[in-house]
């Protein structure tokens, strides 16, 4: 996987998400979809991850700019059960949430979805 590649794209095709995989060293920092890929979620979910405080950027990057990750965090944390199933959890709660508030679960009594003027 080129260096170029990386940074022009934000998702990886599969080729490349095999060739991260079947690396015999990995790079020192990741980016989101190199995350995604060795922790088998998806590039969606990193964010929500790392706003939950489950996954943590390299520096103290801002809210727009690209967010990297130290490869031997990111491995220890995908041999890591009980952080699995922690996260696992979080992404799902969040989509429950998520899926709720768009199926008008949870709105206000009496307002029928519809916003007061």
């Amino acid at each position: 996987m080129s260096k170029a590649s990386t940074q022009l794209s934000s998702s990886l095709t599969g080729a490349e998400k095999l060739a991260l995989l079947n690396c015999r060293r990995l790079p020192a920092r990741l980016d989101v979809a190199q995350t995604a890929a060795l922790l088998n979620f998806g590039e969606h979910d990193i964010r929500f991850l790392s706003s939950a405080g489950l996954l943590v950027a390299l520096g103290k990057p801002a809210l727009n700019a690209p967010k990297y990750f130290a490869a031997a965090e990111v491995v220890a944390l995908a041999e890591n059960r009980e952080w699995l199933e922690k996260a696992t959890k979080a992404i799902s709660g969040r989509w429950r949430e998520k899926n709720a508030r768009s199926r008008g679960i949870g709105k206000p009594a009496g307002t029928n979805g519809r916003v007061a003027a």
